[in-house]
């Protein structure tokens, strides 16, 4: 018998009934029924438990045999910069250089006097051995300026007239990583590495407005939410008015899902900075809250910025993203202090041990555990066991491994070479080995659906595609360690397992209802689950 979190001095606003509740609480595994009152789980059990919790108000939810699992949180997303650099073409589909050219030029075509044409989501395979250059793209675009950003967000293909609109005629000289390439006699070939060239291009991109931008915000929020997302961990704060966005839609109504957000720390920041950071912590709202400090230890394996311990093929990836590494831990230690946590990119071998290294020189085990890593692309198997006994979580995204595959022919593999491709991804081993693991989108790098994210964890392939062979197959989670990737773990990892990713009395009445069990149904069936309803904080916000 489920005993009410509060006492029965009101009845409950919803019960779920005749569902397959996945609770993911050891007390109580499975259950049929559900109450929620004031945003939280009031009890949960069978009919008979619910039954006193009705009232003359309570809205009835027949689950009809749906599966129903704590919220789906995203670990790794970028719901308001991602807006900015998801503008125009997605060109996620585009497998060659014919399909992209064709793209292109349509685009082109339509476009009107003073349009740019605009692109995200571009796998660098398209261009197969060819450098990425804008020698390429310039005659299927006519003359339209073009700006399109490569699927790994740390890197872009400008087009000539684009360069030539921002002004860019030669190399320049950056920090952490960042390149102009050019080529021989010193022309930009248009391709663009990390943010410190990209934002070259800022000052002639076009722009939209704050309205337009708070708009798109919620839509996109509202898509997720019909997924069965109810939250996500938010690794940037770059828009300057974001937390103003987020406040503006907060005194209309209420936010879809929850967002935890952290902003970001970049090399060169001091103790003054840092503080603004720890004072950042205190900005929430009703559903949002900054809970955290992203930093970059390193880049992208493609872009040849990712920090490893032995160069690439090409000889790159020697140099972390913080010049001095020192500073880096100074700037976590700083932060730990204060009990902030933190979120660390790091791609490489060397930038994951770093950043362990870091952790380990803490004394105090509480500010050790504040601490979680994104990516973790490629990893030997000494650094495994490190995360559990220094209470890192490792922060995953297996719709990443998209750009890869299995015989290693992509630029990814190419580049780090046939012994680190074989340890690409490493999901199952860092559970084996005890390690929390949140599993994410990373968003707009791979699709939001949380339904991909859990089927491509266990398959090692995208969902709907059995003619592609997985990659590093023996690292596939089972269907529990994927739905636990996005709520449990997800929870564990920000502290938050006493209010979050349990369906348990008391627990945030965030909850997913799918129309497959997402646990042993087939993978491939999870990734085009039905999402029969969404709730966040007890209001539903998608129902089928």
């Amino acid at each position: 018998m489920s005993h009410p979190a509060t006492p029965r001095s009101t009845a409950a606003d919803t019960v779920l009934t005749g569902a397959r509740v996945r609770t993911l609480d050891p007390g109580r595994p499975s259950a049929s029924a559900v109450a929620v009152a004031d945003g939280r789980i009031v009890a949960v059990g069978d009919d008979s438990d619910v039954r006193d919790w009705r009232g003359p108000h309570t809205e009835i939810v027949d689950l009809a045999g749906a599966t129903l699992t704590p919220g789906l949180v995203d670990g790794h997303s970028h719901p308001s910069f991602g807006l900015r650099m998801a503008t125009g073409l997605d060109l996620s589909g585009c497998r060659d250089l014919d399909a992209l050219l064709a793209e292109l030029s349509a685009a082109a075509r339509a476009a009107k006097p003073g349009d740019w044409v605009l692109g995200h989501s571009l796998d660098h395979n398209v261009f197969g051995d060819r450098p990425v250059h804008h020698d390429l793209i310039d005659a299927a675009l006519a003359g339209v300026p073009a700006f399109v950003r490569l699927y790994d967000g740390h890197s872009a293909l400008a087009s000539g007239p684009a360069l030539a609109a921002a002004g860019i005629d030669g190399p320049r000289r950056f920090q952490q990583g960042a390149q102009v390439v050019c080529d021989e006699e010193g022309r930009p070939t248009g391709h663009l590495i990390e943010f410190g060239a990209m934002s070259l291009m800022d000052p002639v991109l076009p722009a939209q407005s704050t309205a337009v931008r708070r708009e798109r915000l919620l839509a996109l929020l509202r898509d997720m939410a019909a997924t069965g997302l109810t939250g996500a961990h938010v690794m940037d704060l770059q828009e300057p008015d974001t937390l103003e966005l987020l406040a503006g839609i907060e005194d209309d109504g209420e936010l879809p899902l929850r967002l935890r957000i952290f902003p970001w720390c970049m090399p060169g920041t001091e103790a003054e900075g840092l503080d603004h950071l720890v004072a950042l912590q205190r900005s929430h709202g009703r559903r949002w809250l900054v809970g955290g400090v992203k930093f970059f230890m390193d880049g992208t394996v493609e872009g040849g910025t990712a920090w490893l311990e032995h160069p690439d093929c090409h000889g790159q990836g020697t140099e972390p993203f913080w010049p001095d590494p020192a500073d880096y831990t100074r700037a976590v230690h700083h932060l730990a202090r204060a009990g902030v946590r933190t979120a660390t990119h790091a791609i490489g071998d060397a930038a994951v041990r770093h950043v362990l290294d870091t952790v380990e020189l803490l004394a105090d085990p509480a500010q050790r555990a504040l601490h979680r890593i994104e990516h973790i692309e490629t990893v030997p198997g000494s650094q495994l066991p490190r995360f559990a006994r220094l209470g890192v979580a490792a922060s995953m995204q297996p719709t990443h491994l998209a750009y890869t595959r299995a015989d290693h022919t992509d630029q990814w593999s190419q580049r780090v070479g046939e012994e680190r491709a074989g340890r690409a991804w490493r999901c199952r081993d860092l559970r084996e080995a005890g390690a929390i693991l949140v599993l994410g989108s990373d968003w707009p790098i791979a699709h939001y659906d949380p339904r991909q994210v859990l089927a491509t964890a266990r398959l090692r392939r995208l969902p709907g595609r059995p003619e592609v062979a997985p990659v590093t197959a023996e690292q596939a989670l089972t269907g529990l360690m994927a739905l636990e990737g996005l709520t449990s773990h997800a929870a564990l990892a920000v502290g938050e397992q006493e209010v979050a990713g349990r369906i348990a009395p008391g627990f945030r009445a965030d909850l997913t209802a799918f129309a497959v069990d997402p646990v042993t149904a087939p993978a491939d069936e999870v990734g085009a689950a039905p999402v029969t309803l969404t709730m966040t904080g007890g209001t539903i916000v998608h129902r089928a």
